[in-house]
């Protein structure tokens, strides 16, 4: 099996600087390198870099994933954006881990095939369908970080050697809201860590709406107007300075963090055990099966209605045998197959009318008539379109 590994690295608050990009190079002589890229694919060798290093000191996103089944996304905030505490309670299991250095809040999310699975040399992933996440969570959606608990919940739910207990004393982090809308890039997150869709459609239950993205100008006018002057005059200085990266999301971020405390916390939901998850998660499977079911059933027997229609309108067509004869003098391929298909109709007909014999007649006379074109003799050869 040829082995297949690809790195993508992106740095978007600020470009690389020169000898930042230069201890860059150094680690790779084919990679695509620029000052906020780092592409590169490995069929045989490994990566000399250190991925955790790179995203604490230059880096703001990193994506990973080879062919036997090892996934990895990481993402680098400032902590004034996401603090380390919003993490915290979705990192459990492995699927996200988090960590913080020099202001940066860092978010590992990983997948890691099970053995013995089956090597995947089709899917193939870009950096590009992931880095909005920065922004979404900066904005205080965590939905990005509930899938990654639900990824692995679903892995959890795999394993032969977990204690039935556990899944009761487990209990889900908080739900953030809008999991039944997820946008582009959680849709694209949640199949990259291999969520299972009935999963995440069950624990969407207990999610509210997602809020509106837009944001009200008059209001954000009136939070931005109360700020202290002070606050106000070092944000328009770093903005200027370039010393906090994109102060924007910063006070956006702020705003809705402040709108969201004014919600009344007795409508948060119940937060669920892993067992009540898995048992609904059980459920809409079931349902889905049956619905999919009940789909196909329908979907023959409208079907069956359509074939026997078309097989009543034959049936009253007193011309068919012209038809046939005309699309047989045509002396073409298409025509032939054509003519084909309407015998093989046509002996159902006679089936359906209990008058096989005259069907096997006129098509022992049509086979005498044309005997002599061997293309449209082998076509109903081929059809079973012989007489005995």
């Amino acid at each position: 099996m040829s082995e297949y590994q690809y790195y993508e690295f992106q740095a978007i608050d600020r470009p690389l600087t020169k000898d930042e990009l230069e201890g860059v190079r150094a680690l790779s002589s084919r990679a695509r390198i620029s000052a906020t890229h780092f592409v590169n694919e490995y069929h045989y060798g490994n990566f000399r870099g250190d991925e955790r290093k790179l995203m604490e000191q230059q880096y703001d996103a990193h994506l990973y994933f080879a062919n036997w089944g090892s996934r990895r996304l990481m993402l680098r905030l400032p902590t004034t954006l996401l603090p380390a505490r919003s993490a915290e309670p979705y990192c459990e299991g492995g699927a996200l881990t988090s960590w913080t250095r020099k202001g940066h809040l860092l978010l590992d999310f990983a997948y890691e095939a099970e053995d013995g699975g089956e090597w995947d040399f089709e899917t193939s992933f870009t950096l590009a369908s992931f880095t909005t996440l920065r922004t979404e969570l900066a904005a205080g959606d965590l939905r990005p970080l509930y899938l990654a608990w639900l990824s692995m919940l679903t892995r959890w739910e795999l394993e032969e050697d977990v204690d039935e207990d556990d899944y009761t004393v487990t209990v889900e982090p908080p739900v953030p809201a809008g999991l039944a809308q997820l946008t582009g890039p959680q849709q694209a997150l949640a199949d990259f860590l291999h969520v299972d869709p009935h999963l995440l459609t069950a624990a969407a239950r207990a999610s509210s709406t997602a809020p509106a993205q837009t944001v009200d100008k008059d209001t954000l006018t009136a939070w931005i107007r109360a700020l202290p002057p002070r606050e106000k005059d070092n944000l328009l200085l770093n903005a200027a300075l370039g010393t906090v990266p994109q102060p924007g999301p910063v006070l956006l971020a702020r705003h809705r963090a402040a709108s969201r405390g004014t919600a009344d916390p007795s409508t948060a939901a119940r937060r669920r055990s892993a067992a009540e998850l898995l048992d609904a998660a059980h459920e809409v499977r079931s349902e889905h099966t049956r619905q999919q079911e009940q789909a196909r059933a329908q979907a023959r027997t409208a079907e069956q209605a359509a074939r026997g229609s078309h097989l009543d309108r034959l049936a009253e067509n007193a011309g068919v045998w012209q038809d046939i004869a005309h699309l047989i003098g045509q002396k073409q391929p298409s025509p032939y197959d054509a003519a084909v298909t309407l015998l093989k109709d046509l002996r159902e007909v006679h089936d359906r009318a209990g008058t096989p014999e005259e069907f096997a007649r006129r098509l022992h006379d049509l086979r005498e008539e044309h005997r002599g074109k061997p293309s449209l003799m082998r076509r109903l050869t081929d059809a079973g379109l012989t007489t005995r």
